[in-house]
């Protein structure tokens, strides 16, 4: 559990308890908008998703300042024909501390690129779990995507630390799904926009028939990532065991949105861990990642020699 993990760090900060779980910086790059639009509108709106991101309890849990999740969301906007109303990608990235290191290992790295959403300077960003869409779908829609990637972010911080511990907040996030805006070309909310999108995620995580993949990826960071700086040898010979669970899990549910989500972000940490096995493992290594992760296989065998 994150809390028991980093106790020392919480009783010697104990005096620095605050509510927000997030640590979040935001960028907004609006160079394909026009100039009749003002600048200053968008750094008023990275200003608002700051705030929206770090000053709101998003939980019943209480953190320290050292236990809030390092994470950043990289929002890339283009014009539409409509008045104060842009399209937009969404690059969010995640990470968790690694015991007995100052190393943090990625647990969420996704570009969403289907966002739509209207905006103007000054307006209120509003968001409330219990009635997700608003009057209107434009507005509420850009608050509900990145609510939905909070509670994923804080779900798979929590199942990174104790085995199912981020089901409560995913369910969250299903939640927003399950009531989120419509209309007006609003899309990635349901099971028809796409193979890949954030109602299929959130349906793998919570779908009992995948159960495995959540002891696998709790496995992957306890017994790996976080054993890797008292006994590397271990550590490595637990990562191949996790690579068989994920290479037979990938057999037995193949193309799932999670088992891709796992991987981006990884290429780097695993050719790290990696680098200092045996020549056979190393080769057996390729051999399980060039099933799992196809798009980073060059890498895996350059690095990998």
């Amino acid at each position: 559990m994150r809390k028991l993990f980093i106790l020392f760090i919480s009783l010697v900060l104990s005096d620095s308890l605050i509510a927000q779980e997030l640590k979040a910086n935001v960028n907004i790059v609006s160079s394909k908008v026009g100039s009749n639009v003002s600048k200053n509108t968008f750094q008023t709106l990275q200003t608002s998703l700051v705030n929206f991101l770090n000053n709101r309890k998003w939980t019943n849990e209480t953190f320290t300042q050292n236990e809030r999740i390092e994470c950043n969301f990289l929002l890339t906007l283009e014009p539409t024909d409509e008045t104060n109303v842009y399209s937009a990608s969404l690059i969010i990235q995640a990470a968790r501390p690694v015991f007995n290191s100052s190393y943090l290992a990625p647990i969420v790295n996704y570009k969403d690129d289907k966002i739509k959403f209207k905006y103007q300077e000054f307006q209120q960003l509003d968001f409330n779990e219990n009635r997700v869409s608003g009057n209107d779908g434009l507005v509420s829609n850009l608050t509900a995507v990145v609510a939905y990637y909070v509670y994923m972010i804080i779900g798979f911080d929590a199942a990174s630390f104790s085995k199912n511990g981020g089901d409560v907040y995913f369910q969250k996030a299903q939640n927003i799904v399950n009531n989120a805006p419509d209309g007006n070309d609003i899309t990635g909310w349901k099971p028809f926009d796409g193979v890949r999108n954030r109602y299929w995620l959130v349906e793998n995580i919570l779908n009992s028939r995948y159960a495995a993949f959540n002891e696998i990826y709790y496995d992957y960071y306890r017994s790996v990532m976080d054993k890797l700086y008292d006994d590397e040898k271990v550590a490595r010979a637990t990562l191949f065991n996790v690579l068989e669970k994920l290479n037979t899990f990938n057999v037995e549910n193949p193309n799932t949105m999670i088992n891709q989500f796992f991987f981006q972000g990884k290429s780097n940490e695993l050719v790290k861990i990696l680098s200092k096995a045996t020549p056979p493992e190393k080769a057996k290594a390729i051999e399980i990642l060039s099933k799992l992760d196809i798009t980073n296989l060059s890498k895996y065998k350059d690095e990998l020699k």
